[in-house]
């Protein structure tokens, strides 16, 4: 089911919230990923810094495209076929998705509302499908 316009609202507000701190939530993000799916960490360089500025770079150009997917499929499918060569399954997204939402819980604390929680779950399962589907990542 396609994002609400309310949803894609409290996605784009609460985004902006973490722009003053999007390094050391960048690598918050590979904190909790590693700490939800530590087999995942050897998939990494050691610079978890610069990968996490490209993961905040990547996620603020999906955010800005909430309302019109088709303008970045190419995106879609470049990330799909990254992460497929990589190794990445598609049940490693479920980590990648609780990493998501308790780096965001933590940004915001009390302005996390279960509103925005459920926002950012329905987005991410949208993106991700995607992404998966475009990269033709493998389920196991």
């Amino acid at each position: 089911m396609p994002l609400s316009e309310r949803q894609m609202m409290l996605i784009r507000d609460s985004f902006d919230m973490l722009r003053d701190d999007i390094e050391p939530r960048s690598i918050q993000f590979y904190d909790a990923l590693f700490k939800h799916a530590p087999h995942l960490r050897d998939m990494f360089r050691e610079d978890i810094a610069g990968q996490g500025m490209r993961f905040m770079s990547t996620l603020r150009v999906i955010v800005d495209n909430l309302h019109n997917p088709d303008a970045i499929a190419g995106r879609y499918s470049d990330l799909g076929e990254g992460h497929r060569a990589m190794g990445v399954k598609a049940v490693d997204f479920e980590p990648m998705g609780q990493a998501l939402i308790e780096t965001l819980a933590n940004a915001m604390g009390d302005d996390f509302t279960p509103e925005t929680r459920e926002a950012w779950l329905a987005a991410y399962t949208e993106f991700s499908d995607e992404i998966i589907k475009r990269g033709d990542i493998p389920t196991q």
